[in-house]
């Protein structure tokens, strides 16, 4: 364990050994990153000081870090927050940490808009706000709509969008999916839930353990909150509109038959992410 005179690189290699030991497969860059949030430094001062010897305040909260991340918090949990797309988000057991998946989603939707007005968008089950605050931050034109089902993640996303500044341009409402939700909108965006029963335990324990059921349980097959979505969408989507989803990798073609089935949409598009699975369908409103 952290001794009392350990230099920050003495910290570093004993902490990447014992994270590695753990099972965390990029140990070096978490332990520099828990060291720097332990110190209240950047990562680059920790290269600019390797002989620095750590002070007991800076050890005792290290210690407790490290201990916590070997145990399965996730790194973002202990940092507190995540980068995402262009702004900064407070994170915690209530929402979903945001992934890169989703801002590819995000990048999607505003380079479909790219030089054309975007209206008034629906971000659907928002979770940390990631998605809403992302775009509002990018399209000062564009107002917002956010829900989700939590009140415990809208009350983030609020703090989320205020420190980002664009909590003027975002509205938030708790909804079971469309329940809650008058009127109609220029496109729909949602990261639904989408593991299925049998993928549930192939999940790391640190998402299982961490991370709400309800934003990752989609059912049997996974598909239970997109059904709910194609379904009602339709009548919260103007004419010539999209609605956007991230979906799984697998799912391509059971998303896009009841897209199909359901008749009020055309010009289904389905993309793959940077990994190259199917990730992402955009469908217009007939």
């Amino acid at each position: 364990m952290v001794e009392d005179t350990w230099t920050v690189r003495e910290a570093l290699n004993w902490t990447r050994d014992y994270l590695r030991k753990g099972g965390i497969p990029a140990a070096r860059f978490e332990a520099e990153t828990l060291l720097a949030h332990a110190m209240e430094v950047e990562r680059l001062q920790l290269y600019l000081q390797p002989d620095r010897i750590l002070t007991s305040t800076e050890r005792k909260r290290f210690r407790q870090l490290i201990e916590r991340r070997r145990a399965g918090t996730p790194l973002q949990h202990l940092l507190g927050s995540v980068d995402f797309y262009n702004c900064r988000l407070q994170v915690n057991g209530h929402v979903l940490i945001p992934r890169p998946e989703t801002e590819e989603l995000v990048e999607r939707v505003l380079a479909d808009h790219q030089g054309r007005p975007l209206g008034h968008l629906l971000d659907l089950g928002t979770g940390s706000g990631a998605i809403a605050i992302a775009l509002a931050l990018a399209r000062p034109d564009l107002q917002i709509t956010a829900s989700d089902c939590s009140v415990a993640a809208l009350e983030l996303a609020r703090q989320n969008a205020m420190q980002n500044g664009v909590a003027d341009r975002i509205t938030f409402r708790c909804s079971d999916w469309f329940a809650e939700l008058p009127g109609v909108f220029d496109a729909i965006v949602t990261n639904p839930p989408y593991v299925g029963s049998s993928e549930w335990a192939e999940l790391a324990l640190e998402v299982r353990a961490h991370e709400p059921v309800v934003a990752l349980a989609g059912g049997t097959d996974g598909l239970a909150a997109i059904r709910r979505i194609v379904h009602e969408a339709p009548a919260h989507l103007r004419r010539d509109s999209h609605l956007y989803l991230e979906i799984g990798a697998g799912q391509a073609a059971a998303v896009q038959q009841l897209l199909e089935m359901r008749g009020a949409f055309t010009e289904v598009v389905i993309s793959k992410d940077l990994a190259g699975h199917p990730r992402f369908v955009r469908a217009r409103r007939t």
